[in-house]
């Protein structure tokens, strides 16, 4: 049994999440979620998206709702934070207790009570950090200019046509002297990011995105994809020059279009309605900024699940690359690591097939000691290696100073 109520205090997403709970929230809206109701494990290889938007459709149906809230994400919810790779392990977590605010105020409380659970436990911040690091470790497992070479073998291969783009990541491990606290580095995270960001974190992936890669309410589809991408100084004179740069790069236009055009043409299927804004917009995200075009449409009745359009949409050639499947075939051979959650999706779905799910960038997979900071750029064909690896560095380093304290 799922109950809603509203709720009359206004609770801080990030402390209901607290050291281990579940949260995709933005300025105005979102979903935390502690405890755990039911865990569901959703099938592996090609096609698995599908399957599993289907399987979780019918576990979130069979729980009884008692809704005086009506609104997105009341009722049962399921979070997921799904790999980059198909064929990599994920599952969906129903909470026990989730707590919601929409973009209008509205706030509520949902209960999700197993048949022989024990009561719950009042929703409140978590118990307070152990000892906080006092000296840390931050390596590279792959060094920088063999990272170059990299890059540069898959420019002469999308020289050669293999494919239009593909996007190649560097992996950062911090080791700590102590325990890393989440919450802590949530909180830091969220502080240094802009409004416009989601800040996420289910099981062990943690960040915040500045990028939505779908959301569905109602029959309304969203999609915010971004490419292109420079330097943000918090010099105002010189970021707007830095922008303007941007917006003039025939480069980093041509591989933004390449991700418009894939949303728009994957996501036309299920609509009635589809476009993009004309021109692309510049999006701030922390100590860089991002080509961006925000996509709606309306989607035809019956409307699909957010977790069928995410099915369909992931990757995006924003983390991917385009084709897709030579892409993934370039970054198998040339990235040499394991993406993990990085540039997977992460966030919410409810009975309803409402939901919202933000690409899993600025972020890192942290398990007690240990963090994983992952950051990509996108290759064409003129692309420059010593530029992808500064621009990698920036990202990085976005994310590491939320890591890194004393």
């Amino acid at each position: 049994m799922a109950t809603t109520v509203r709720a009359r205090d206004d609770v801080e997403l990030l402390a209901v999440a607290g050291s281990s709970g579940m949260v995709l929230a933005g300025e105005s809206r979102g979903l935390a979620g502690r405890g755990q109701a039911l865990r569901l494990a959703l099938p592996t290889g090609p096609g698995r998206l599908a399957a599993a938007a289907e399987l979780v459709a019918a576990t979130l149906a069979a729980i009884e709702r008692r809704d005086e809230v009506g609104l997105p994400g009341c009722g049962p919810v399921a979070f997921a934070a799904l790999p980059f790779a198909e064929e990599a392990p994920a599952s969906v977590v129903v909470p026990r207790v989730v707590v919601g605010r929409a973009d209008d105020g509205t706030r509520w409380v949902t209960t999700v009570e197993p048949p022989g659970a024990p009561p719950l436990a009042p929703v409140a911040p978590a118990s307070g950090p152990g000892p906080a690091p006092g000296s840390f470790r931050v390596h590279a497992p792959r060094a920088p200019a063999a990272w170059c070479d990299a890059v540069a073998e898959a420019v002469e291969a999308l020289r050669a046509g293999v494919a239009a783009k593909v996007v190649l990541a560097r992996e950062v491990v911090v080791e700590a002297d102590a325990a890393l606290d989440r919450g802590a580095v949530l909180r830091r995270l969220a502080a240094a990011s802009p409004s416009s960001s989601m800040v996420y974190a289910v099981d062990g992936l943690l960040g915040a995105s500045p990028e939505l890669l779908v959301s569905r309410t109602g029959d309304i589809v969203r999609s915010h994809p971004m490419a292109g991408t420079t330097a943000r100084t918090g010099d105002p004179s010189v970021d707007a020059r830095l922008a303007a740069t941007l917006l003039a790069s025939a480069k980093d236009r041509a591989e933004h279009q390449i991700t418009i055009d894939m949303v728009l043409d994957t996501v036309l299927p299920f609509c009635s309605y589809v476009d993009s804004e004309p021109e692309p917009s510049i999006v701030a995200a922390g100590n860089v900024q991002h080509l961006a075009s925000l996509v709606e449409g309306r989607l035809s009745s019956p409307p699909v699940s957010v977790l069928a359009l995410v099915a369909v949409l992931h990757p995006t050639p924003a983390v991917c690359g385009w084709p897709r499947a030579e892409a993934r075939a370039l970054i198998e051979r040339l990235e040499g690591l394991d993406r993990g959650g990085y540039a997977g999706a992460v966030g919410w779905v409810d009975a309803d097939g409402n939901g919202r799910f933000a690409v899993a960038i600025r972020g890192l997979e942290l398990d007690g000691r240990r963090a994983r900071v992952m950051a990509g750029t996108g290759i064409v064909a003129d692309s420059d290696p010593l530029t992808e690896l500064d621009e990698t560095r920036a990202k990085l380093q976005g994310v590491l100073s939320a890591v890194v304290r004393p």
